[in-house]
């Protein structure tokens, strides 16, 4: 189950493009892939549009933070948080743990991970973690190359 908040920026009549969308979902084995579908739909009503490479590392992006909420947080939900920011998408994960992703050597010859983090910092222009009473967030602005129609 999941929830979803749209804010709309402009005033388009026919097909407003949102601005801003909060999404809660259940935090569960196939979290990362409606968080891609939400994404994809998110940056499919951009206008102008996203550029197909920059839509692939938002999407890169949201799957691993959401991953890591759904390995590595408590609580049965978190939030994810798409916005347009100027030429960049703003990507914000929020969970009820309050341990911040740990950049870690990667394991190349297990399966023990550790090349998610590193991707998004090399990804993003900017990355942080915000600590709060209820957990935290984690932000990933992602560069967004957007077509003129």
């Amino acid at each position: 189950m999941s929830s979803t908040t749209a804010r709309h920026h402009g005033t388009t009549p026919s097909a407003p493009s949102p601005s801003a969308q909060v999404t809660t979902m259940a935090r569960r084995p196939r979290a990362a892939a409606t968080a891609r579908e939400v994404t994809r739909k998110f940056l499919a009503g951009l206008r102008p549009p996203v550029d197909a490479g920059a839509a692939d590392a938002v999407v890169l992006v949201v799957c691993e933070l959401v991953t890591n909420s759904v390995r590595h947080a408590a609580g049965s939900s978190f939030s994810l948080r798409l916005a347009v920011c100027g030429d960049a998408l703003a990507v914000g994960v929020t969970d009820a743990s309050s341990d911040p992703p740990v950049g870690r050597v990667p394991d190349v010859d297990g399966d023990t991970g550790g090349f998610g983090w590193p991707m998004v910092q090399r990804l993003a222009i900017a990355t942080s973690v915000c600590l709060t009473d209820q957990g935290k967030t984690v932000h990933a602005l992602i560069p967004c190359r957007r077509r003129a129609r």
